[in-house]
């Protein structure tokens, strides 16, 4: 499938301007997905790209967040205040469609997400290897933001994500889990799994879950 997007546009927030990234079929959407990238890295992850491409066949628009820090050419995001003003700041064009905003994001995507949901009206998250913890130190648990999102939130992770395990998460986390994969969902040859087919699980799971809440 192509991940050519079918609109781009520049919103400006009190952060700088932030760009979306437009995916849509022919047919009516049911909700907008709406996914922003890491502290480390753009929209063009694999897990991203392979949402934008599988998606909108599927009855959801999918738009590709990239914070006004990525826009501007820098390599380092800033604090998490400061990217949660960016993303609350462009919410309101996430919505302009007029359909549910499932809000996500990976790894650092996926923190602002949880932590702004409840207060944007969300109608759920999507958090893709959400960093759990630093690597090395399962004591500085970042649990209570993931938990505390206030919505229905899916965890997507890999199985040896080093920022969190899968058997890491609390309780009662609705995960799905991509097996073999790292914090970028890339997994090793001697898994004898490829690529795409560890896409194809993400992207499966994802839309079972969005079916489960709009039919």
């Amino acid at each position: 499938m192509s991940t050519r997007a079918n609109e781009s546009e520049t919103v400006a927030t009190p952060a700088g301007e932030a760009r979306i990234s437009w995916y849509r079929d022919a047919e009516p959407a049911r909700a907008v997905i709406a996914v922003s990238h890491g502290a480390g890295g753009g929209i063009e992850a694999r897990d991203l790209r392979a949402l934008a491409a599988a998606l909108p066949a599927r009855g959801y628009t999918v738009a590709l967040v990239e914070q006004p820090w990525r826009v501007a050419g820098k390599k380092v995001a800033p604090a998490p205040k400061t990217l949660d003003v960016g993303w609350t700041a462009l919410w309101p064009a996430l919505e302009k469609p007029g359909l549910p905003v499932v809000a996500g994001g990976r790894s650092a995507g996926a923190r602002v997400a949880c932590r702004t949901a409840r207060a944007l009206g969300a109608h759920a998250v999507l958090a893709l290897s959400f960093p759990l913890h630093p690597p090395g130190k399962p004591e500085r648990s970042r649990g209570e933001e993931l938990t505390g999102a206030g919505v229905p939130t899916l965890v997507v992770q890999g199985g040896r994500d080093p920022f969190g395990r899968p058997a890491e998460f609390p309780a009662g986390t609705a995960l799905t889990e991509v097996a073999h994969a790292d914090h970028g969902f890339a997994v090793p040859k001697s898994a004898g799994v490829s690529e795409a087919e560890s896409m194809a699980a993400l992207t499966n799971a994802v839309v079972a879950w969005l079916d489960g809440m709009f039919g």
